[in-house]
């Protein structure tokens, strides 16, 4: 009996182990767990923000801006809704009703002054367009003058913008196209800070009522203006219904190209692949993807050339800054300092300085061209042109980007201990094969940490190629550039920069896979 009992007094316990305020020790430690990974969230968090504000974000916005397209659809939906409808093969012209609704979204545009945004917006993909809106925003007041004449000679009360606002509050869907035309009304009056039942009705409003009664809409209609909806009736009997062809085409001519009606039909979705098409030379037509005409064709080109420059930038970088770093990891103290002096004195030094004077001294009457002559290396009369092409952008963006490469080739460096080389000539082997075999793969890091900064620097720039690189020394970020600061065309700027943020990222695989990024060091 009493071995028993001993034995099972003795028997560990069955139940979870507790910790000190009774909870079970598991649940307690996660809790704590938790505790610490939420307080290193808390010292991050700020770090994590400004990274979301200031670099994920803008790509985010970038990456969108590269397919939106939401400005056709909004401010053309009446004509928009029709052209879903229409085939250009089968008609060189839409039907009147996309003139109808093209007249009323392009008068209310012009009110908002949205319609020169829009002729920008397909100017990109049809020269021309971008005048055509300009000029018709101009003209679309003459169109129903007829109608608004024999609306307000019929009753006084017609001039009063209050009874509009009045017949817009009981209109209901007796009245579906003045309701629809006067919801954009008083929208754009709102936005000015104005009352709607203050500002005298656009001409469109006036139209649109003379459509709904010409479809019946007195007789279907109960409100407080009835009787004077049914004068207006008869009055309008003997006025002519207005033909939206003829008058579109009496705007302007240009809407009766069909051409003008195919690009805005192929570009009605708000989301399209056309920027992304024209980065890339190529084009979106009503018919599907097409290239763009051969003279036209020129990002491909800027793409090679930006990546093929960049890389050759990058290899002289390390040709002439390999030897400079190895002198600074390997010279006196002394020496060294002066000399990494003379490598950071162009950060002291403004960008457009330095350019400046590159192509001062690049100049066939420069510098560097009088020199030559005078040593006799070459004629007066042949001196070299090594501005304003790719020579240019080469020599001058080597000599900004070379303290990119230098500095963390020297890092690397200064970590090899001069002893490996002794020990290697110690063994029989010469300086060259003590220096290849031994020093040079143990700064491969450095290479590779300074090849990728040069060459991602590289192929961002744009200031010193516009200046010196003339036609055939500018690089895909002076097209970008240009885009957004001059064309305005910012989708297709965001689209080119979304294929070359692409590219690098490309490269950079390519470059983990053949090297290895955790080869790559700065000391």
């Amino acid at each position: 009996m009493s071995q028993t009992h001993g034995a099972e007094t003795q028997s560990p316990p069955s139940g979870p182990v507790l910790a000190a305020d009774g909870r079970p020790l598991k649940h307690s430690l996660n809790r704590a767990l938790r505790r610490q990974k939420m307080r290193a969230l808390m010292l991050i968090a700020p770090l994590l923000i400004f990274i979301l504000i200031t670099f994920i974000a803008p790509i985010a916005d970038m990456l969108f801006r590269s397919v939106e397209n939401q400005i056709v659809e909004d401010t053309l939906p009446r004509t928009v809704a029709v052209l879903g409808d229409w085939d250009p093969e089968a008609d060189d012209l839409p039907p009147p009703a996309a003139f109808a609704g093209l007249y009323r979204d392009l008068f209310i545009a012009a009110e908002e002054k949205t319609h020169t945004r829009l002729g920008s917006r397909l100017n990109y993909e049809t020269t021309g367009i971008s005048s055509l809106f300009r000029k018709s925003g101009r003209s679309m007041d003459d169109v129903g003058e007829e109608i608004v004449d024999t609306i307000e000679a019929t009753d006084p009360i017609w001039e009063e913008p209050a009874t509009w606002a009045a017949l817009a509050e009981s209109a209901g869907s007796a009245l579906p196209d003045f309701s629809n035309v006067w919801a954009d009304f008083a929208r754009v009056v709102r936005a000015d800070g104005d009352d709607p039942a203050e500002e005298n009705p656009w001409e469109v409003l006036h139209v649109s009522l003379a459509e709904d009664l010409r479809a019946g809409a007195a007789a279907e209609y109960d409100g407080p203006l009835k009787a004077e909806l049914g004068q207006l009736t008869q009055a309008l009997a003997g006025v002519a219904p207005v033909d939206y062809v003829a008058a579109m085409e009496d705007v302007d001519e240009g809407w009766s190209d069909p051409a003008v009606w195919r690009t805005i039909r192929t570009y009605a979705p708000r989301l399209t692949s056309g920027y992304f098409l024209n980065a890339v030379d190529m084009q979106l037509t009503d018919q599907g993807v097409a290239q763009q005409p051969e003279d036209q064709r020129l990002y491909l080109m800027l793409f090679q050339r930006t990546l093929i420059m960049s890389l050759t930038i990058t290899l002289a970088t390390i040709l002439l800054g390999y030897p400079v770093a190895w002198l600074l990891a390997n010279l006196p103290m002394r020496v060294s300092n002066i000399l990494m002096i003379l490598v950071l004195l162009p950060f002291w030094t403004s960008l457009l300085v330095r350019t400046s004077a590159w192509k001062v001294l690049l100049q066939q009457q420069g510098v560097i061209n009088d020199l030559l002559v005078w040593i006799g290396i070459i004629a007066d009369d042949n001196r070299l042109v090594l501005i304003n092409n790719a020579t240019g952008t080469i020599i001058a963006m080597t000599h900004i980007l070379l303290p990119f490469m230098i500095l963390p080739l020297y890092s690397v460096m200064q970590t090899i201990p001069p002893t490996y080389l002794r020990a290697a000539k110690s063994l029989g082997a010469n300086d060259w094969t003590a220096f290849w075999r031994v020093y040079f793969p143990q700064s491969v890091p450095g290479i590779g940490a300074g090849s990728i900064l040069v060459f991602i620097l590289a192929i961002g720039y744009y200031i010193t190629p516009e200046l010196v690189g003339g036609t055939t020394g500018v690089f895909i970020s002076n097209r970008i550039a240009y885009h957004i600061s001059t064309s305005l065309n910012w989708g297709l700027a965001a689209a080119l920069g979304t294929i070359l943020l692409a590219l690098v990222l490309l490269l950079y695989w390519v470059y983990d896979k053949l090297v290895g990024i955790d080869n790559v060091k700065l000391g």
